[in-house]
């Protein structure tokens, strides 16, 4: 699901450099229809879905001379994910977006490859139960929970003290309140490690997508608010750290790639040989290390309030900032107002601490109108 982002692209590269063990059976897509025809035309899927319905009618037409299925609209893609032949599920859709259909491949015991922050980020108490009555496994697919989970491997039972999540600190790392309120779309676009979509790149110049990896971190590994530790690392090589109750900390390194978790979550338990760059040490010779400034970075802060209250907090706040980011990518926040419309939703959307998923949509859909009204200069 997402195939023709970042992490999409990415996996269908990693399916590409081992034909003999993976094969794309479903693709799917939001808009990009262009580029959605060309990775059908490569792959040779057995359906490929556009989540927009009006761009249908130009992939029905690109692909008619190829004996693939076409469908359109949220709800195909809820179907698609538990048809019989698939064996696992890459949930790469940017968004709230991706919460329906990963629960619909959960319920169909689907294996889930989780690149979708907002999945557990919105409903992680929800999709844990239903992981564990579904007997579903979710592997992490992003690079620093990918990094926890391999640093746990082997480990049996043994009690996490800390997860440490390492965070490049973005392109405005050194920058100081005043040169924060003034940078532009095109200054947060420019990651200094990491290649990735326009929202992504936009949640980690904020410090906003360590915030949801925060969020997810207390889903995936069982620990509390206060065992989650973001520790700034601009150099990106290691990529997250465990530290064990003996106070021996475990990390994960490697080159900035995200091909490493997606293979990883692929072939686990398995480790396959890949292409992908190592680490030249005779070029990396500092990892340095820094606390992350809250004062600076408040959508960190937000983050971390709404993971202690819980409840639909998380969700509130990840449908405000899915607002305010499409706000600042079309010049109608500036970046620090971000974070003051995320705080004003929160305080005015009603708190539920017991949410269903009924709760969830309607906190998302409340959670947006009241971010929508508010945004400011």
């Amino acid at each position: 699901m997402g195939s023709t982002g970042s992490i999409g692209t990415q996996a269908l590269q990693v399916i590409e450099e081992h034909p003999d063990l993976y094969e794309a059976y479903v693709i799917t897509a939001n808009n990009r229809v262009e580029r959605l025809i060309e990775q059908a035309r490569k792959f040779r899927p057995e359906a490929v879905v556009i989540a927009n319905e009006e761009k249908y009618p130009i992939l029905k037409e690109a692909l008619k001379d190829l004996p693939i299925k076409v469908y359109a609209g949220s709800d195909a893609i809820c179907q698609v994910v538990t048809d019989q032949e698939v064996d696992m599920v890459l949930t790469a859709m940017v968004g709230y977006a991706g919460l329906k259909p990963t629960m619909d491949a959960i319920r169909a015991h689907k294996p889930i490859a989780l690149a979708n922050k907002e999945t557990l980020v919105v409903a992680g108490e929800l999709i844990n139960e239903l992981a564990q009555v579904n007997r579903t496994p979710i592997l992490p697919v992003d690079s620093e929970h990918s990094a926890v989970f391999q640093c746990l491997a082997g480990e049996g039972d043994n009690p996490i003290e800390k997860v440490i999540l390492t965070a490049s600190g973005g392109p405005f790392r050194t920058y100081s309140r005043e040169q924060l309120a003034h940078v532009t779309k095109e200054q947060a676009l420019k990651h200094p490690n990491w290649d990735m979509g326009a929202k992504i790149t936009i949640d980690s110049a904020s410090m906003m997508n360590k915030g949801f990896e925060v969020m997810e971190a207390k889903w995936l590994f069982g620990v509390k608010p206060e065992q989650i530790e973001v520790v700034v690392h601009p150099q990106s090589i290691i990529h997250s750290m465990v530290q064990f109750e003996d106070g021996a900390i475990k990390a994960q390194l490697g080159m900035p790639d995200m091909r490493l978790p997606i293979q990883y979550a692929f072939t686990y338990p398995d480790r396959k040989r890949a292409s992908f760059p190592r680490i030249d040490w005779t070029l990396c010779r500092e990892l340095t290390f820094e606390q992350p400034d809250l004062e600076r970075f408040r959508n960190l802060a937000l983050a971390y309030e709404a993971l202690h209250q819980g409840g639909n907090m998380p969700c509130i706040v990840n449908a405000a900032n899915e607002v305010v980011v499409d706000a600042f990518l079309h010049d109608r926040i500036s970046f620090l107002g971000m974070s003051d419309v995320i705080e004003y939703t929160m305080q005015h959307t009603p708190f539920i601490a017991k949410p269903t998923y009924e709760d969830y949509v309607a906190t998302d859909r409340e959670a947006r109108r009241i971010a929508r009204t508010n945004l400011i200069h």
